[in-house]
C-alpha cells in the first residue's frame, strides 16, 4: 500500500519515456517564477520611464535649473538695487553738502558759485575746503572712488581749455576692504598740494583736471538741472554707462548729480563711483554648478543688451565675449529660460530682469537698465544631461536591487518552502510526512494520502494488483496506431459495429484489430478494457 505511489510514478516515468505519450519539456517551475519576477520588474520600470518621460521629468532639469536661475537673479538684481540704491541716496546728500559749503566758501570770498569760471585762483582753496567732506562720504558710502567736477578750469588760456574742468578725484583701490582701518586711498584728479597736506599719494594716471570732452556723467545732470530748475536734486541725479576716464584703464559706473546754489544756479556736479572691481566683487554669482556662470548689469535697447556697456561679475568668459560693439539679442523663451544669441555660434541661456535706477519722475526714469544671469548654453545642457543620467542610473539600481532582493525573498519564503513541500509529497509515506507550515502544502499532502488509501482500498476490492496495471500499460505501448483507435473507443465503451461506423471501416476489420488487442493485452472483452481504464484514471492516469 504505501508502495502505491511509487509504482505510479514508475508507470508514468515509461509512459513519458514512449515517443507516443511523452509531452513537450517545460520549464521548471522556479524557473518560471523567476522568469515572472523578471517579467514584472522590467514591465514596471518601463512603466515608470514611460510616466517619467509623459510627465515631463526628464525635462525637469531646466525647470530645476530655471528655479536656480531664477533665485540667482532675485539675489543679484536685490544686492544691485540695495547697492545702487544706497550710492543713488548718498550721491544727493552729498551734493547738497557740497552745494551749501562750496556757496558759503564763495559768498565768503565775495563771490557767487555760478561766477566761479572767473576766478580760477580760487579754484584750489575751495576744493581743498571740500577734500575732507569728499573722504567722509567715500568711506560712509564703502564706494570705490568719490569725485567734484567745477564748471571751471584753472588756466582758461591754455590750449582745450573749453574741455578741462578743476576739480577732486578720490579713489581707493581695495574697495573690498573699504571699512579697514587704513584703506588705499590716492588722488587721481586734483591739486597735488591736497594729496600732499593729507598724505594722500597721486595715482599712476593721475591729471590735474578732467577732460569732459566725452563726458555725459557731466554734461547730462547739468543740462538736465539747467532745463528743470523746479525739480530737487533727487529727481536730477544719472549714471553713467561704464567708461573709462581719459587716461585710465579701468572701467567705472558713475552717480553724478548737479551741484546748485541757492539761486539755482548750475556750477558742477560731484557723486561716487563703482568700478568693474567693486561690482565683481559685490555681485560674482555663487558658481559651484556652472564654472562659466556670470551675472551682469546693462542697459537694454529694442530685446538688445549691449556688452560693450555692461558690467559683468563672473567667470573670464564675461570679458572674453564683451567687445565694444557686441551685443546679445534676446530670443524665444524655453523651458522658463531666455535665449540669447551673439552672432550665430555663441548662445547663452539664463534669465534676466528690469532694474529701476531712478524714481519714476526722475529726467533719466526712460533709460531701462536689466540685470541678467547666464550661461553658455552647452554648459546648462550638459548639467542637464548629467542630472537625467544620475536620475536614469539610480533608477536603474534601483531595479537591480529590487530584483536581488526579490529573488532572495521569494527563493527564502516561497521558492524553497514549496520545494520541501513538494519533496515530501514524494516521499514514500504521506502518512509520516511533518508539517511544512504552508497551508496549501500541507493540504495537498493529506489530500493525497486520503487518496492512497482510497486506491489501495479499491484495488483490494478489485482483487487486481498495481503490478497487472503496470503490464497492461506496458502492453499499451505495443499497440499499432489503428489499434490504438479501436482501442480508444472500446474505452469509450462503443460497440464495435459503433466503432466500424465512427472509423469507416468494415465489421471483420474491427474484429481483427479487436482479435489483436485482445491477445496483446491479455483480456477477452471490451469490458475489461473500460475497467482498466476506470481504474487507471482513478489513480491519476490518462491515456492518450
Amino acid at each position: 500500500m504505501s508502495n502505491i505511489f511509487t509504482r505510479i510514478r514508475g508507470v508514468r516515468r515509461r509512459l513519458q519515456q514512449n515517443p507516443r505519450f511523452s509531452d513537450a519539456a517545460e520549464m521548471p517551475l522556479g524557473q518560471k517564477f523567476y522568469l515572472f519576477l523578471v517579467v514584472l520588474l522590467l514591465t514596471i520600470f518601463l512603466g515608470v520611464i514611460a510616466i517619467l518621460q509623459l510627465t515631463g521629468t526628464f525635462t525637469a532639469g531646466l525647470a530645476e535649473k530655471a528655479r536656480y536661475f531664477e533665485n540667482e537673479l532675485v539675489h543679484a538684481s536685490t544686492r544691485m538695487a540695495s547697492q545702487y540704491g544706497q550710492i543713488s541716496l548718498q550721491t544727493i546728500d552729498l551734493a547738497k553738502n557740497l552745494s551749501r559749503s562750496i556757496e558759503q566758501q564763495a559768498l565768503g570770498m565775495g563771490i557767487s558759485p555760478g561766477h566761479l569760471a572767473g576766478h580760477p585762483h580760487l579754484l584750489e582753496e575751495i576744493i581743498s575746503g571740500e577734500c575732507d567732506e569728499a573722504l567722509f562720504a567715500l568711506q560712509l558710502s564703502k564706494s570705490s572712488g568719490v569725485f567734484l567736477i567745477l564748471d571751471a578750469t584753472i588756466n582758461p588760456a591754455l590750449e582745450g581749455a573749453a574741455h578741462s574742468r578743476a576739480g577732486l578725484y578720490i579713489k581707493n583701490m581695495e574697495p573690498n576692504i573699504i571699512s579697514a582701518s587704513s584703506p588705499n586711498i590716492i588722488i587721481l584728479r586734483g591739486f597735488p598740494g591736497i594729496g600732499h597736506e593729507r598724505l594722500l599719494p597721486l595715482h599712476a594716471q593721475w591729471r590735474m583736471e578732467f577732460d569732459v570732452s566725452e563726458a555725459p556723467y557731466y554734461h547730462h545732470p547739468m543740462e538736465a538741472a539747467k532745463e528743470h530748475p523746479h525739480l530737487p536734486v533727487s529727481r536730477l541725479y544719472y549714471w553713467s554707462d561704464p567708461v573709462r576716464l581719459p587716461g585710465t584703464s579701468e572701467e567705472v559706473m558713475l552717480c553724478a548729480a548737479p551741484l546748485i546754489d541757492s539761486k539755482g544756479s548750475v556750477f558742477g556736479v560731484c557723486g561716487l563711483e563703482i568700478s568693474a572691481m567693486l561690482f565683481k566683487l559685490s555681485h560674482m554669482p555663487n558658481n559651484s554648478d556652472y564654472r562659466r556662470l556670470f551675472g551682469m548689469l546693462s542697459p537694454l535697447k529694442d530685446d538688445r543688451i549691449e556688452l560693450g556697456r555692461s558690467f559683468f561679475a563672473g567667470g573670464y568668459l564675461a570679458k572674453m565675449i564683451a567687445g565694444e560693439q557686441s551685443v546679445l539679442q534676446i530670443a524665444k523663451q524655453r523651458h522658463r529660460f531666455h535665449t540669447y544669441r551673439q552672432g550665430r555660434d555663441d548662445i547663452f541661456m539664463g534669465l534676466h530682469k528690469s532694474i529701476q535706477l531712478y524714481p519714476q519722475d526722475s529726467v533719466f526714469f526712460h533709460q531701462q537698465w536689466v540685470v541678467a544671469v547666464m550661461v553658455p548654453e552647452k554648459d546648462l545642457m550638459v548639467s542637464v544631461t548629467r542630472l537625467n543620467i544620475i536620475r536614469f542610473i539610480s533608477l536603474v539600481l534601483l531595479v537591480i536591487a529590487g530584483v536581488v532582493i526579490s529573488f532572495n525573498l521569494s527563493n527564502r519564503f516561497f521558492l524553497r518552502p514549496l520545494s520541501r513541500g513538494l519533496a515530501m509529497i514524494r516521499a514514500s509515506d504521506l502518512e509520516a510526512a511533518p508539517r511544512t507550515r504552508i497551508p496549501e502544502i500541507d493540504n495537498l499532502i493529506d489530500y493525497l494520502a486520503r487518496r492512497n488509501r482510497e486506491l489501495a482500498e479499491k484495488a483490494r476490492r478489485e482483487n487486481l494488483s498495481l503490478e497487472t496495471l503496470d503490464r497492461f500499460l506496458d502492453r499499451i505501448a505495443e499497440l499499432t496506431p489503428a489499434e490504438r483507435q479501436v482501442f480508444k473507443l472500446y474505452g469509450e465503451e462503443c460497440t464495435a459495429p459503433e466503432i466500424a461506423e465512427k472509423l469507416c471501416l468494415s465489421i471483420n476489420t474491427i474484429k481483427t484489430h479487436s482479435k489483436h488487442i485482445y491477445m496483446k493485452l491479455e483480456i477477452s472483452s471490451r469490458k475489461e478494457i473500460a475497467l482498466y481504464i476506470t481504474l487507471l484514471q482513478e489513480i491519476g492516469i490518462e491515456i492518450d
